[in-house]
């Protein structure tokens, strides 16, 4: 359910604001790209290529609705926009549990053991 104040709305700095979110067709999306259940979208162990099909199916919307189209093969380089690498991270992590109306397992990223460090 959508709120009226559009609170549920995350939007993150690339080569213009864009808008992450995880709708039903994002979501169907992601579990073929990632080959994860919707159980296992959270999974704590991510890594950098799994980080750019998490926002490319995010970001898909907001591409349909400004007349764009968004491939995966360009999310390197839009990814690469961002001001912080952390403004990437916690925008995929607001929209998902905007998505699941919980809160999100932060991302761990492969490797370091820390959270989106």
């Amino acid at each position: 359910m959508t709120s009226a104040n559009n609170n549920d709305v995350v939007i993150l700095e690339l080569d213009r604001p864009r808008e992450v979110r995880y709708g039903h067709k994002a979501l169907k999306q992601l579990m073929a790209l990632t080959g994860k259940s919707l159980e296992n979208i959270e999974a704590n162990d991510i890594n950098l290529e799994e980080i750019e099909k998490y926002l490319y199916c995010g970001l898909l919307s907001d591409a349909k609705s400004h007349g764009e189209t968004l491939q995966l093969s360009q999310m390197e380089d839009l990814l690469d926009k961002a001001p912080r690498f952390m403004d990437i991270i916690e925008s995929m992590q607001k929209a998902l549990a905007n998505a699941f109306g919980a809160e999100f397992t932060p991302v761990q990223l492969e490797g370091n053991g820390k959270t989106g460090e």
